[in-house]
């Protein structure tokens, strides 16, 4: 009886939702490069749900950057702008490497409603 209890709490413990090392590098690969690791990810890993959501993310992130880089040429405003941009990216590298789908602030509903 004491061994079907802790059968069934190492099998609770595999399934807590963190992906497994390979997942994580890819979505750290994705999220790193941006528009590349997009690309790279959509050739390579597009079966993988856990990549194709930083995936997503890192092709808004490559919109964001665009646009900072638009705006970059006005003193205060385009360089907190290029800041805000380097500080979500940061984040969405953490995220990938923390092994849970975690939405990153602004980008993350974005990346949501791409289809692919």
């Amino acid at each position: 009886m004491a061994k079907k209890k802790v059968a069934k709490k190492s099998a609770k413990r595999k399934s807590s939702g963190k992906k497994n090392g390979e997942s994580r590098l890819y979505a750290f690969i994705a999220s790193f490069f941006t528009i590349i690791g997009f690309l790279i990810a959509i050739i390579l890993w597009k079966k993988d749900k856990y990549v194709m959501f930083y995936a997503k993310e890192s092709l808004i992130l490559f919109i964001g950057f665009l646009i900072a880089s638009a705006v970059g040429w006005i003193p205060v405003i385009g360089w907190l702008c290029w800041v805000f941009m380097i500080v979500l990216w940061v984040m969405t590298w953490i995220y990938a490497l923390q092994g849970q789908q975690k939405k990153t602030w602004i980008i993350g509903d974005l990346a949501e409603k791409i289809n692919l």
